[in-house]
């Protein structure tokens, strides 16, 4: 055990018998089970609404969740000397959910719906509204004009430079759909009915954070939790799900399923997850990344990334025409 590891963790009621790094964190056992301890990533103010929600989780029967442990003085964050703070979390035995297993995926979504019916709620906490989908997609699309135009005057152009130029206007029209498509749809509305019901999402909900047990799902690491059409998370763990595995019809269909038989889609919120695949997300945050670092030098793996980007759009456009009704 490091030095810094023994003073965070002599602050808690715990008696440690081993530790070890982890992703991110330390991993503790300990004579009350394991724990994670993990230096502070958000900002302090956040703390106390996210253990309002763990809280809340925990009340509504809610229990595997990687809730914040309080320290001998009954505080959440527990420091050192130098100033580096610290919050230690309950951790669970298993592992991260296996995107290769259908039935995985289900209960994955099942669950997500679950947490959706407690999260809607107001803490006394305040906590932030998420960015409005219309302001996000102009924005991006402000941002993919702003690599073309970077692009065009690259000289020698590379690979990446070459792929997404040849690619760009195919792209781009998805990116105009999803803004059109949003434009005529009840997106405000939706989103307003949402702030009424004090709508909260988890804000990360991937196989990383979802973790099997022998007991069943356990969720973890709400930190970017926030206000939100809650459907955001379905979208996002979809997506994900979908970009791995080809697009497939039967798997997104299925996770559709499972989380409306626990928690039932309304056609606004059907219409609002057909908006949000339509854009062009991975191509966009891959070019966007390409110019936000050192493009001297550009990875393998992006290249890659952008290439999968490009070949999935027409398994992406077939998915949203059969399961979407939507054709480009």
């Amino acid at each position: 055990m490091q030095e810094f590891e023994q003073k965070i963790l002599e602050q808690y009621d715990i008696e440690v018998s081993s530790t070890r790094k982890v992703r991110g964190a330390v991993l503790c056992e300990t004579n009350k089970g394991l724990f994670l301890l993990k230096e502070i990533t958000i900002s302090e103010k956040r703390i106390p609404a996210l253990c309002e929600l763990y809280t809340r989780l925990y009340e509504q029967g809610y229990h595997r969740i990687d809730y914040v442990v309080t320290n001998r003085n009954g505080e959440y964050i527990s420091a050192l000397d130098n100033g580096d703070q610290y919050i230690l979390k309950k951790c669970f035995a298993g592992r991260e959910c296996d995107i290769k297993k259908t039935r995985e995926i289900f209960e994955a979504a099942g669950n997500l719906a679950k947490l959706h019916i407690i999260m809607r709620y107001e803490l006394e906490h305040g906590i932030p509204e998420g960015t409005k989908t219309d302001e996000k997609y102009r924005r991006h699309n402000r941002e993919l004009k702003k690599v073309r135009q970077f692009t065009r005057k690259v000289v020698p152009k590379g690979e990446f430079e070459f792929a997404f130029l040849k690619q760009f206007d195919q792209m781009y029209q998805w990116a105009e759909a999803a803004v059109e498509e949003l434009e005529r749809s009840d997106y405000e509305k939706l989103y307003a009915e949402e702030m009424k019901k004090f709508g909260m999402i988890h804000g990360e909900y991937n196989y990383h954070n979802i973790i099997m047990t022998k007991e069943g799902i356990a969720t973890t690491n709400f930190e970017k939790f926030r206000r939100d059409i809650q459907v955001e998370d379905l979208y996002y763990f979809l997506r994900k799900v979908l970009e791995k595995s080809g697009w497939k019809i039967r798997l997104g269909d299925g996770m559709l399923n499972a989380y409306s038989a626990m928690h039932p889609l309304t056609e606004g919120e059907m219409e609002y997850l057909k908006i949000r695949l339509i854009y062009p997300e991975k191509f966009w945050k891959t070019a966007n990344s390409y110019y936000c670092t050192n493009k001297a030098w550009i990875s393998v793996k992006n290249i890659e990334k952008l290439q999968t980007a490009i070949r999935q759009t027409e398994e992406k456009k077939m998915f949203l025409k059969e399961v979407f009704g939507f054709e480009l």
